[in-house]
């Protein structure tokens, strides 16, 4: 039996290698960000400072992700949340607009659950509205960008941004996730 003590990394690790170094590198750089943001959301909406959600990820499966929250807890007078148009807040429109309430979702790729670069992960109830085609998008693990967002965001359609998400998928690279970002 031979063994090798030099191969060829696989594309997974260094893509692993890439999000770790750049997730860990931005939560250490974006510290003071991170725990003033925490301070404002705590302060002007309230606790929990974080959203958690459960979303699809690698192969569909489930996951929670972390975001800084942008809404209230506001129920009319039967108890029922307001719709969402009135619970967001002046800070929240702001997060949202700058993307800033994505930044916890750093932790999800240091925890691995997601990747730097990938498609964004969307809600649970929509695993079984897409087609075959449209499902490869959770072949690779989510991403807090993707192609989808810098090709268009929330200016293209949503079948134009499956079309992107899967054809990342088919054309992932370092240098594309490089490229994704910048």
């Amino acid at each position: 039996m031979r063994i090798m003590f030099f191969c060829k990394p696989h594309k997974n690790t260094v893509k692993r290698l890439f999000d770790l170094t750049v997730a860990i590198f931005s939560v250490i750089i974006l510290s003071p960000v991170l725990v003033l943001i925490g301070i404002l959301v705590r302060l002007n909406i309230g606790s929990p400072v974080l959203f958690r959600q459960v979303r699809p990820g690698l192969n569909g499966k489930p996951f929670t992700i972390y975001k800084f929250r942008t809404m209230t807890d506001k129920r009319d007078e039967n108890g029922k949340l307001l719709p969402d148009s009135e619970r967001l807040t002046r800070l929240g429109r702001f997060l949202r607009k700058t993307s800033m309430d994505e930044l916890p979702e750093l932790f999800n790729v240091i925890k691995g659950d997601m990747s730097i670069v990938g498609p964004r992960p969307l809600l649970m109830q929509y695993l079984d509205r897409y087609t075959p085609e449209q499902a490869r998008r959770h072949d690779l693990k989510p991403g807090i960008t993707g192609w989808a967002q810098v090709n268009g965001r929330n200016a293209i359609s949503w079948e134009d941004k499956f079309k992107l998400d899967v054809w990342y998928v088919d054309n992932q690279s370092l240098w594309l996730g490089v490229k994704v970002i910048f």
